[in-house]
């Protein structure tokens, strides 16, 4: 497995998240409501989970709109919204207490994405063999650490598969967080998203596309399970698991 090593997690100031959340929520609102269709199928699940150490475990297609289209649906769902996002009132006071997980590289390549890092984000860097140019196999437990101590007070996002390449393979660090932190584990399935935004999902692609967020029941997972059992779960939930690209061929 790669090894990786992040940044030890401090949670932003809340007021610094709000300010940066109204930002990015009413400069992304349009791409999702106006330009394209989204539609939200679970939504009325978000209100029954705890208000911390809930992992959202997603599919991954654009660097961006998938983290802003979930912080966009989080927020309505404060606000008492169940199956859509409405008029973007809830970004006068917006759901804070959210993390997600990305890669540091990706973090640090432009301005806007510096922004959203200060908004929230547990930055992981994977770690190279400098002589053989191969990856270092092992686990670093220091991510792990970060997304513990960010679920002591949040929900935080994640995506197993750590690449916006469909029906890539998950990887076990997210076994070792759920068996060490014990959240509530909610799988999210996104589609669309490559094909309305530019891999980045800042730039718009194709107007008029259907954009699908669907939230399932959490998992119910055993934590004496091998970690590739565990995996083979939620690549299941997540509809990435080989049997899903079969049906897509």
């Amino acid at each position: 497995m790669d090894k990786a090593t992040s940044t030890p997690y401090t949670d932003p100031p809340a007021w610094q998240k709000r300010i940066l959340y109204r930002l990015i929520g009413l400069l992304t609102y349009p791409g999702l409501r106006l330009f394209n269709r989204l539609h939200i199928t679970g939504m009325d699940k978000l209100s029954s989970l705890p208000k911390q150490n809930v992992l959202f475990v997603c599919n991954h297609q654009t660097y961006f709109a998938d983290v802003i289209s979930l912080l966009h649906i989080f927020c309505a769902a404060q606000w008492g919204h169940k199956r859509g996002l409405g008029l973007p009132v809830y970004l006068l006071w917006p759901k804070t207490s959210v993390v997600y997980v990305a890669a540091a590289a990706t973090m640090q390549k432009t301005w806007i994405a510096r922004l959203f890092t200060l908004a929230g984000a547990i930055t992981v860097k994977r770690v190279w063999n400098e002589a053989s140019g191969e990856r270092l196999q092992g686990l670093d437990m220091g991510p792990t650490r970060a997304i513990a101590k960010a679920l002591e007070k949040n929900w935080v996002i994640t995506f197993p598969q750590g690449t916006t390449t469909p029906f890539a393979p998950g990887r076990k660090g997210t076994c070792v967080t759920i068996k060490t932190s014990r959240p509530t584990v909610v799988p999210i399935v996104l589609d669309g998203f490559s094909t309305a935004f530019d891999k980045t999902g800042l730039k718009l692609r194709k107007w008029g596309t259907p954009l699908r967020v669907t939230i399932k029941d959490p998992l119910t997972l055993d934590i004496n399970d091998t970690n590739e059992v565990m995996l083979a779960q939620i690549m299941e939930a997540i509809e990435q698991s080989p049997g899903f690209q079969t049906m897509r061929l």
